[in-house]
């Protein structure tokens, strides 16, 4: 009787450590491996990470702040859990990074739960799980020091409590509150207004409105939402006043949405490109994966098999809301992408227990195979294209030296072939298997070893020539970058030093007149290039070289005589 009763046991134990490992090994593959390898990427993760080294240094954990300038783009969570892994493991790129990765690994554990609590399937957990770490998107801010996949986890595991609670047990409401309150924490209010949004709408959908609401405890939920939320604005407030108001709910949360913001601009379908590349290769399944879920009726079903529609409100909402939204960016429509992982996860499930292969799954596998050659073809010959980003020189010659173009190649025609023999043994219904381990071997053989390539030959010479300011600059001297073009804040990073950014030639000059006409020092060292000391009108008697690094030279420009 007790070999009986411990069968179960055993069997939901070894299912246990079954799922953990999936989730580590997909955590590994597309958050953790190489995590620190490369330097900070210009220029956008420098901010985040610098705010949150400020914060250790200044010991306010208030105000962020970022080259001496309070940066009240995002609130404050990511600069938290940056800080703390700064002081738990030390200032570098791993530790920065590392808030990003555990919040992709958890993201894809909440969905292999989620998927296996509702969905009849073996499979469906690890694949919808796989889809969730394994697309191009989500990789990518997984790795790197945004606050982006930080909200996506808390966006997302606000709606999956949500969804807990509404087809099992009400207690897990109480997890969508909290993490709605998280959400603000790490983007402001988006991160309440769309997933209630979503809620709000799927159960009007679904008829359940009234109902759901009531069992939701909306009142007691809210104190919870707030309790969380709202402390750090009101001290933010406290410490500065209107200038938070005007610059973190003003700039960067209405204008961002009715004007564009940091030149941030794109035509009405931007973001259905950005999902199309993004959720790449899962995304050639998204057509078919919606139209059968609104074939579907879930709406009429127990609410435990309401899953896809809830899905698809939630990828529906996050998509529109950003497509009327005037400023477009990469990152906004990362919290739809477990939805979408869901979508596809259900439509590939339906599949499997289908005799005949559907219209739908044939062209998108069609589709598949297609891309999967034409991506063996681009990667073969990339090099060729490579080397004509000036702040890349030589990327293509680099790709070529390492072989990374004929690795790339191979994988993607391997994924067509064996694609191809699946469409002959008629098992289309099975591709989804291939894709998995596709881009997986993708990651690990081309992405990961192409992206320190990138960071050679785009990032090093920034990192070489900081560490050149560190040790050549004079006490006090104050440290300019003067380039015609973007700014690198990384600098403020590597150097530890405010810095004083001038990104048009034409503004080296006027710069130098008026710290002539102050008195307050008697040199500068200058990061710049050739051609913008050239292009500034600079004559070489006029500043010394002192190091240089590819395109990047450090010179010592002569304010005033130090005799008096």
């Amino acid at each position: 009787m007790n070999d009986q009763v411990d069968v179960p046991k055993k069997q939901r134990s070894w299912e246990l450590i079954t799922s953990i490992l999936w989730i580590l090994a997909l955590g590994g593959i597309a958050f953790f491996n190489r995590l620190g390898n490369i330097g900070l990427v210009d220029e956008t993760e420098p901010l985040f990470v610098e705010a949150a080294r400020q914060m250790t240094v200044t010991g306010n954990w208030i105000t962020p702040y970022f080259n001496q300038v309070t940066r009240f783009d995002k609130p404050p969570l990511v600069y938290w859990f940056m800080a703390i892994a700064f002081q738990t493991l030390g200032v570098n790129e791993w530790a920065a990074r590392l808030p990003s990765a555990i919040s992709g690994t958890v993201l894809t554990g909440f969905c292999f739960y989620l998927l296996k609590q509702f969905v009849p399937s073996k499979i469906a957990p690890f694949l919808g799980s796989g889809i969730v770490a394994l697309n191009l998107i989500t990789l990518f801010f997984g790795r790197l020091g945004y606050s982006d996949m930080l909200l996506s986890v808390c966006f997302g595991g606000a709606l999956f409590a949500f969804f807990l609670g509404y087809a099992s047990h009400p207690k897990w409401y109480w997890g969508f509150y909290a993490l709605m309150g998280f959400a603000v924490l790490t983007k402001g209010p988006v991160g309440v207004v769309l997933p209630s949004a979503i809620v709000i709408i799927f159960l009007l959908w679904v008829g359940k409105l009234a109902e759901v609401l009531r069992e939701m405890k909306p009142i007691r939920g809210t104190g919870l939402f707030l309790l969380v939320s709202v402390p750090w604005y009101l001290l933010a407030y406290w410490q500065n006043g209107s200038a938070f108001i005007d610059s973190f709910f003003g700039v960067h949360n209405v204008e961002r949405f009715t004007s564009v913001v940091n030149q941030h601009s794109g035509a009405w379908y931007y973001h259905l490109l950005i999902v199309l590349g993004g959720f790449f290769p899962w995304s050639l399944c998204l057509p078919a994966a919606i139209v059968y879920l609104l074939k579907s009726k879930e709406r009429e079903k127990p609410r435990s098999q309401q899953l896809g529609t809830f899905a698809l409100v939630w990828f529906s909402v996050v998509l529109i809301f950003f497509t009327i939204a005037v400023t477009k960016y990469i990152t906004y429509t990362l919290p739809l992408y477990p939805a979408a992982a869901i979508l596809v996860t259900l439509w590939y499930v339906h599949h499997f227990s289908q005799p005949k292969q559907s219209l739908g799954l044939k062209l998108s596998v069609f589709f598949s195979i297609v891309i999967a050659i034409a991506l063996g073809i681009c990667a073969f010959y990339s090099p060729n294209w490579l080397n004509d980003d000036p702040s890349m020189p030589e990327l293509g010659l680099k790709i070529q030296q390492a072989g990374l173009q004929h690795i790339a190649a191979s994988i993607w025609i391997t994924v067509a072939l064996i694609g191809l023999m699946l469409a002959v043994q008629y098992q289309l219904r099975w591709f989804w298997a291939v894709n998995l381990v596709g881009f997986a071997v993708f990651i690990w053989f081309f992405i990961m070893p192409a992206v320190t390539v990138i960071d050679s030959v785009r990032q090093l010479p920034l990192r070489q020539i900081a560490q050149a300011t560190v040790e050549d600059k004079l006490p006090n001297e104050p440290i300019v970058m003067a380039t015609d073009s973007f700014e690198k804040p990384s600098l403020v990073f590597y150097t530890k030093e405010p810095i004083t950014f001038l990104n048009r030639t034409r503004f080296i000059q006027p710069y130098l007149e008026k710290l002539r006409q102050e008195g307050k020092t008697n040199s500068i060292v200058m990061i710049t290039t050739f051609s913008a000391l050239k292009g500034s009108g600079m004559k070489p008697n006029q500043y010394r070289f002192l190091q240089q690094y590819s395109d990047y030279q450090l010179v010592r420009v002569p304010i005033r005589s130090s005799k008096k």
